[in-house]
């Protein structure tokens, strides 16, 4: 596999989970790695460390991506030091409510729409300027398998992820010709995330019933995937999406 040195990566949300691990996969394929955060700064610095232990280049930066202000000045901070981003990996999950469409206000579910969409809509626009003067970049969204397959009370999540998918389908279309890639990553139940965390044992062993291969999946397993479309190797697929869910849901 070509390794990617001197190329730099955001990944939103990184300081755990699926972002964590997408962070320590691309840092050990060798680009540098600029870990977002937003409240988590110890478990960042925790990254961070490992990354540094490990012989890679991260740096931690505070940005809440929701926030065009925050993200350009986390953008300048890079440029100083890397210069320009050349992918992005947008993980970072703003909050949501759980519970069925009747008991929700439109606050709550048009919230998170507007939430899903201006944090992509923020942190996609402020790392093009240098994608597009290159002729070449990598943008990876994550989705969620509940955008196709509902389950219940996640209809708000489900339905902003579903826009983000179709967001990125749009901007695949139009940064082609400037050698900008764009594709979604959309993972089933994953282990030791937050939203693994609002499953109970029951539901959780329901899951993996339903699974082919007979676990969930663990963060590990959706940075491989979110790292093959921020590769150099990735040269012709664009608007697609990589369901990462055991076969629990094939498409």
């Amino acid at each position: 596999m070509t390794r990617a040195t001197g190329r730099v990566a955001l990944v939103t949300g990184a300081s755990s989970g699926i972002g964590a691990a997408t962070a320590h996969l691309l840092a050990a394929r060798g680009m540098r790695v600029v870990v977002d955060y937003l409240r988590s700064v110890t478990a960042a610095g925790e990254v961070v460390a490992g990354i540094e232990a490990a012989g890679g280049e991260a740096m931690a930066v505070r940005a809440d991506v929701r926030e065009t202000a925050a993200v350009e000045s986390m953008i300048v901070r890079v440029q100083e030091a890397w210069g320009g981003i050349d992918v992005l990996v947008h993980n970072a999950l703003t909050p949501y409510a759980i519970k069925p469409f009747q008991d929700m206000t439109w606050d709550e579910l048009g919230g998170k729409l507007d939430d899903e969409m201006r944090a992509a809509f923020v942190v996609t626009k402020a790392v093009l300027p240098a994608m597009m003067e290159q002729s070449w970049g990598r943008i990876v969204y994550l989705g969620t398998g509940l955008s196709r397959r509902p389950r219940e009370g996640m209809i708000a999540l489900g339905t902003a992820k579903a826009a983000l998918a179709q967001f990125a389908r749009y901007l695949a279309q139009e940064l082609g010709p400037q050698g900008i890639t764009v594709n979604v990553v959309e993972p089933g139940p994953v282990e030791d995330t937050r939203m693994a965390n609002v499953m109970g044992e029951e539901q959780k062993r329901r899951q993996v019933a339903a699974t082919p291969l007979g676990r969930l999946a663990h963060p590990a397993d959706v940075a491989q995937a979110v790292a093959f479309y921020a590769g150099e190797e990735n040269a012709f697929m664009t608007g697609t999406t990589a369901a990462v869910n055991g076969g629990m849901s094939m498409y």
